[in-house]
């Protein structure tokens, strides 16, 4: 295959197909998300201002939990033998790490999708502002998307898939930060541009380290 892009579309292509098979996203990860929510106000009570006022944040943190097995699923995917044959194949490393992104991110926003009406049933947030809350939700799932696939591929390169959490956890606090600020901005009138331009910063560092990097941390991982 030839060209950057069509070598990123055709990998995403063939991880969504795995998990087209497996269903691990949404016959796990998703029903588990949802129970992770619903425990929360099991956990706080039934005051319903304290649930309105916690649910974005705890939404957000469900997201990001969750998001890392989401990652991890993809570390398992690109085992040694699959990492090989993409080599054999002459698929560019960026590319590969762009498909995988991509991938991740398609799986991790219909993840956030469908966890939305959930948490809209269960808090109660009553949210303004709809379309800055698409395009929130997009950019979170490209972060979390890009970050997770990146710390997969250093955890790969040193062979130990245990690392992912330990390396998205801390890396992802400006992007759940942004995203809790955004939807507090929307909710009392205050200003997000500041916070949007954060989530687009860090999608664009993540975008240029993971393509930048994918080939001496393939390399590193021979």
């Amino acid at each position: 295959m030839t060209g950057f892009w069509t070598q990123a579309i055709e990998v995403a292509r063939k991880d969504l197909r795995t998990e087209m098979r497996t269903g691990e996203v949404f016959l796990i990860t998703i029903p588990f998300g949802a129970v992770a929510l619903m425990l929360i106000p099991l956990a706080v009570g039934t005051d319903t201002p304290l649930l309105r006022s916690i649910g974005p944040g705890m939404y957000w943190v469900v997201v990001l939990l969750f998001g890392v097995m989401v990652a991890l699923r993809q570390s398992a995917v690109e085992a040694g033998p699959q990492q090989d044959l993409l080599s054999l194949l002459g698929i560019d490393p960026g590319a590969q790490f762009t498909g995988r992104a991509g991938a991740t991110t398609a799986l991790l926003l219909a993840f956030e999708v469908i966890l939305g009406p959930v948490a809209m049933a269960l808090y109660d947030p009553q949210p303004r502002g709809w379309p800055w809350i698409a395009a929130l939700v997009v950019l979170v799932a490209i972060g979390l998307g890009l970050l997770g696939t990146l710390a997969a591929t250093i955890a790969g390169s040193i062979a130990s898939s245990a690392l992912v959490p330990l390396l998205v956890a801390p890396l992802s606090v400006p992007i759940l930060l942004a995203a809790s600020q955004t939807m507090d901005g929307l909710r009392f009138g205050n200003t997000i541009l500041g916070w949007v331009l954060l989530l687009v910063t860090m999608d664009l560092l993540l975008a240029v380290a993971g393509v930048l990097s994918a080939r001496p941390l393939q390399e590193a991982s021979r």
